[in-house]
């Protein structure tokens, strides 16, 4: 039997293929994973030219597409047009076979989540909200007095949110069940309570840093966190664990003057508070020699929660801790 010898020779690596297109785009040669990437996150075929490769012949990898999506998520965030303007790509704008004019608008990263994380606890928790009246008149009055010391000493303003905070560690503490998560069929009670603190970000998206282990903290202490991480999150700053292991949440409807509202829980928290707007109003005041109109600075506090595990009994207790702790307040106290 012969043997027939064939010539070896080296065989040269692939070279990129590009496709090219009518309009002058193009599609580099990706693998399947990374076309899948850059299709979830809405990255058009004329982009990846802005994507420097780094593997053979310059083909684009995963850890260059990520990189690309890390910093232009940064750069996004960074646009401030104004507290509540939200920076936007217009992807149609045209007008409808009405003659209504429309545009489409693509969402960021960011909202994307939001969006699955709040379709997510909708679909997971059976939602209920109560709601409770609150006399907030001597918070307010306690603030008034100690607020110029405060910033004085320390530097930074003193808010009405820490004293609310406070008075929902109060409220946890009374009524275990509410900070707590389910896991199948059981009840996991947490030990620890760390408060996340819904923030709004410049962009107009929402991120909840926490506060950890807030029980531990003084008035003090929670105001200085809590200016913090406000700071730190509106500047983009803030490091990945200071984000996770939220335990209970809090909402401040107040600062845009809403009365009040039935937040989504955040998952996987079984309860979430939300302040509404304090105003002046003529309430009725009771005393031992009668009834009597007065006007006080009001407020609403609701608790939506996750019916599996708390009730309207319990949901109604813990607001009621609340509101009695923050109307026991004594506007001559030292607080700092």
């Amino acid at each position: 039997v012969k043997s027939t010898k064939v010539d070896e020779k080296p065989i040269k690596p692939a070279k990129e293929n590009i496709t090219h297109e009518d309009n002058g785009s193009y599609i580099p040669f990706i693998s399947p994973l990374v076309r899948k990437i850059a299709t979830d996150e809405g990255i058009l075929p004329d982009d990846l030219k802005n994507i420097k490769g780094s593997g053979l012949n310059d083909r684009i990898t995963k850890d260059d597409i990520l990189s690309y999506l890390a910093s232009k998520e940064k750069r996004v965030e960074s646009v401030v047009h104004s507290k509540l303007e939200t920076p936007i790509q217009i992807v149609n704008s045209e007008p409808q076979q009405d003659g209504v004019m429309y545009e489409v608008i693509k969402m960021d990263r960011m909202r994307r989540l939001i969006a699955d994380h709040m379709v997510m606890s909708k679909q997971t928790s059976p939602h209920v909200t109560s709601f409770i009246e609150v006399d907030v008149t001597n918070l307010i009055l306690l603030r008034e007095r100690i607020k110029d010391q405060f910033l004085k000493r320390e530097g930074e303003k003193l808010t009405v949110t820490p004293f609310f905070i406070e008075a929902a560690i109060h409220g946890v503490k009374q009524n275990l069940l509410i900070n707590s998560s389910v896991d199948g069929e059981n009840i996991i009670v947490k030990k620890n309570i760390n408060i996340g603190i819904a923030t709004s970000l410049p962009g107009g998206n929402l991120i909840v840093p926490v506060i950890k282990n807030a029980d531990r903290l003084n008035l003090t202490g929670l105001s200085k966190s809590l200016n913090d991480i406000a700071k730190r999150a509106r500047e983009n700053q803030l490091k990945p664990d200071e984000i996770q292991g939220g335990t209970f949440t809090i909402a401040n409807l107040g600062m845009f003057d809403t009365l009040t509202g039935t937040p989504i829980i955040n998952q996987p928290q079984v309860a979430i508070l939300a302040i509404g707007a304090i105003a002046k109003r003529p309430v009725v005041i009771e005393t031992s020699s009668g009834d009597t109109i007065g006007i006080r600075q009001m407020a609403i506090l609701s608790l939506s929660y996750d019916h599996r595990v708390v009730d309207g009994a319990l949901a109604g207790q813990y607001l009621k801790t609340v509101r009695d702790y923050i109307q026991r307040l004594d506007p001559k106290q030292e607080r700092i």
